[in-house]
């Protein structure tokens, strides 16, 4: 069996973040997103994988090679049109010749219900669709079954007929080209891999299995954290850096070789720290924070329930919190993000075509590359920070700031 993972999408809400980096590179969990499937493909005895990209493909390509250095054998097909998952899938017609798991790049999934896909598969030798149940529907294309036979899929509807939603997660045979190849456009202008299937229905059984809670789709920066806390609530301890006396380390924590935890430093895990690493001294690191590569993290620093990208620094009395900070960044002696609303109400975020509510009561700021700020200077719970801004000493930040910005 093979696999095809979709990953070519823009990632539009997740900008900044995504301005210079392809969402499935985005770091969570200790390692960039598509690792962690691509980790639970391999697990499952899949080898044979093929990513499809678009935005910075090349990127992806330079990253993960032919995939020997991760134990499996990567081929690549770049979608220079965006129009919709099946026409995504139809671009490996000549390639899948046997039938293949197809994933949602922008999916988090674990090996376990990957496992529950195949050996379906292995049963019925038919497409099988994963289904998860969530809160509200109305957001995804809503599933109606009956003993585990599909029936029928509404997409985003505001009456979803049950609270079971497509998961993005699929194992089809090649049969499944030939629906492609009649599936129509659909009212949104987009060939949709639910028409392609609920098509299939009519001539053959399309079979669902119920996945665990270990499903997320990250489609907005409040997902990216979602994804953070779950992966990183199954993590074990593994210290192969450099950890000075008088540092206190509690709970699950990795700290990466050629990472450097200072004297006085207090970590309370889970918390991933990776290499090249400066911590401390005298700072606290709550529960799951994540941080890529050479980060420096200074004296009388709190961080908790964050995201740090590559090369960033927040060295001098900075509190970061439930917050997404890009690569390179430097936050001068002081700064600080807010986290919560004054009246408890739920944090909005302003996204470019809306104002929408994350759904949080404490949510940070989302911050692209190469942003600096000056001594002393205000971030305001959800701010959303575009890449190369600079904000003065002193300066307080709220909403949405455009790339380049100089905030002073």
């Amino acid at each position: 069996m093979k696999a095809l993972i979709l990953a070519a999408g823009l990632g539009k809400r997740l900008k900044p973040l995504t301005s210079n980096t392809p969402k499935p590179l985005l770091f969570v969990g200790g390692k960039p997103f598509l690792s962690h499937t691509i980790e639970a493909l391999k697990e499952n005895g899949i080898q044979d994988i093929c990513i499809l990209t678009g935005w910075k493909s090349m990127k992806i390509r330079d990253f993960y090679g032919d995939g020997s250095d991760f134990g499996v054998n990567l081929s690549y097909m770049e979608q220079k049109e965006l129009k919709g998952t099946a026409s995504a899938i139809l671009c490996s017609e000549d390639c899948m010749d046997e039938p293949f798991i197809c994933i949602n790049g922008d999916v988090l999934t674990s090996k376990e219900d990957l496992s529950k896909l195949i050996e379906c598969y292995n049963e019925t030798k038919s497409e099988v669709m994963g289904i998860v149940e969530v809160p509200d529907a109305s957001k995804f294309g809503s599933v109606l079954e009956n003993n585990g036979v599909l029936i029928d899929i509404k997409e985003k509807s505001n009456n979803p007929p049950s609270n079971l939603i497509n998961s993005g997660l699929f194992v089809f045979t090649p049969d499944i080209f030939n629906f492609i190849h009649q599936t129509p456009l659909s009212c949104r202008g987009e060939y949709e891999i639910t028409d392609t299937v609920i098509m299939a229905t009519k001539e053959k059984e399309i079979h669902t299995v119920k996945l665990s809670d270990m499903w997320i789709d990250i489609g907005t920066p409040q997902d990216l954290l979602d994804a953070n806390k779950l992966l990183m609530s199954s993590m074990t301890s593994q210290i192969e850096g450099t950890v000075e006396p008088g540092a206190v380390i509690k709970g699950n924590v990795v700290i990466e070789k050629g990472a450097l935890v200072r004297s006085g430093s207090y970590l309370e895990g889970p918390i991933y720290i990776s290499s090249g690493c400066d911590i401390g001294p005298n700072c606290y690191l709550r529960p799951y924070v994540c941080l890529s590569s050479n980060v420096r993290v200074g004296a009388a620093v709190e961080v908790k329930n964050s995201i740090i990208m590559a090369g960033t620094h927040v060295p001098h009395h900075n509190y970061v919190g439930d917050s997404i900070i890009g690569e390179n960044c430097n936050l001068g002696a002081g700064t600080k993000i807010a986290n919560l609303r004054f009246d408890g109400k739920n944090i909005k975020l302003h996204f470019e075509d809306s104002c929408v509510d994350s759904q949080r009561r404490k949510m940070g700021a989302v911050i692209g590359d190469s942003v600096s700020t000056g001594i002393n200077s205000m971030i305001n719970a959800g701010s959303i920070i575009f890449e190369n801004t600079v904000i003065g000493p002193g300066a307080l930040v709220s909403g949405r700031i455009a790339p380049g910005s100089r905030i002073l």
